[in-house]
């Protein structure tokens, strides 16, 4: 019973490779090395990793190529230049492919892909065309977009049900080297595989105003400031991403620095683009006693002296692309913060999680 039992569960979870496809390519290269691979998986696409089919062959500059057994389903196709012929499609820091490619349906995303605008069905019986054009995604001069967004977070502080918001334009970049989105930058000094080491910054926003709350009354504002360090990446197999960073505050309006360890990992639905994230965040001392001390000097009945240490935070949260058209996108990110003792054990503290958040609509140009 054991056999048909396997072959039964074989048949249903394995594609039925039963198609075949000449594509037919523009703007290649007069010699070296094509690769044609084929996706039939919103999630892989979205990330251009473990197609279902692959193929290398030598470019004969614009013809047709023919492409066999490729599952008969809904597919997408993507072809790209390997340039250095060394077996893998070249991506700059922050995982953008650096070599000339193109997508089936004539797609050229200026973010991360989706699979439905590049998917289409296959046809059995007989060959079919695909044109594709190769292209470089971030152009000459990278891809700039403008737009407007907003970052924003909760108070956990005793009596303040104040949620700080601060507008701000939505000015997005995506360069060979240089990242800007929204309230952060990055630029990559090292790697263009799976392991990125970028230098970033990143706005911190002021985490209260003294008439937010009787409690926080003769404190005084809490500043914004810039924040700036260093990130390493790292791709972990299965499409998860790993991030370790630190920032210290360069403007010295709160001392000190943050450092955080985050693994995320890319979803694909439609044109929604989904990134669940955890991560553990450490403050330090500066900035924990900053944001949630009591100086000597403002200690009141009721409100003692307080001096906290660094400072343990864990976060969940998800991050989300949408992409309306090939030039207009949504992208938002928001995340909850669970405090640890040091910060929810002071007496102008409240609750133990801060809500923290960014969202933005941009044109690409």
């Amino acid at each position: 019973m054991r056999i048909p039992l396997l072959l039964c569960v074989s048949l249903v979870c394995s594609p039925v490779f039963a198609a075949d496809l000449d594509v037919r390519l523009s703007n290649a290269p007069a010699s070296g090395t094509l690769v044609f691979q084929v996706y039939d998986s919103p999630n892989s696409f979205g990330d251009f990793r473990d197609p279902v089919v692959e193929r290398r062959l030598e470019s004969r500059g614009d013809a047709d190529y023919p492409i066999n057994d490729v599952p008969d389903a809904d597919i997408a196709v993507l072809v790209y230049f390997d340039a250095n012929d060394n077996g893998t499609l070249d991506k700059n820091f922050i995982g953008i492919p650096r070599e000339p490619i193109g997508l089936s349906n004539g797609y050229r995303p200026k973010g991360p892909p989706s699979f439905q605008r590049a998917a289409f069905s296959t046809e059995p019986a007989g060959r079919q065309l695909v044109n594709i054009e190769l292209s470089k995604v971030l152009g000459e001069r990278g891809r700039l977009g403008v737009g407007a967004g907003v970052i924003g977070q909760s108070s956990p502080y005793l009596g303040s049900n104040t949620t700080v918001l601060q507008p701000i334009p939505a000015i997005t970049y995506n360069g060979e080297r240089l990242q800007w989105l929204g309230p952060n930058v990055q630029y990559g000094i090292l790697g263009v595989g799976k392991a990125r080491l970028a230098l970033s910054a990143s706005y911190r926003i002021g985490a209260y105003e003294e008439d937010d709350s009787p409690a926080l009354a003769g404190l005084g504002d809490r500043n914004s400031t810039l924040m700036a360090g260093m990130g390493f990446r790292y791709e972990i197999p299965g499409g998860v991403n790993l991030l370790l960073r630190y920032e210290h505050d360069v403007l010295d309006r709160i001392g000190g620095g943050q450092a955080t360890a985050r693994i995320s990992k890319g979803l694909q639905a439609g044109i929604f683009r989904f990134v669940p994230q955890l991560a553990i965040n450490w403050l330090s001392g500066d900035i924990t006693r900053h944001e949630f001390g009591v100086p000597a000097g403002a200690a009141l009945p009721g409100r003692p002296e307080y001096a906290p240490g660094s400072s343990t935070s864990y976060t969940a949260g998800f991050g989300s692309f949408v992409e309306l058209s090939e030039d207009w996108r949504i992208v938002f990110n928001i995340g909850v913060d669970y405090l640890d003792s040091e910060v929810s054990d002071s007496p102008i503290v409240e609750r133990d999680y801060i809500f923290r958040g960014f969202a933005a609509v941009t044109y690409v140009f």
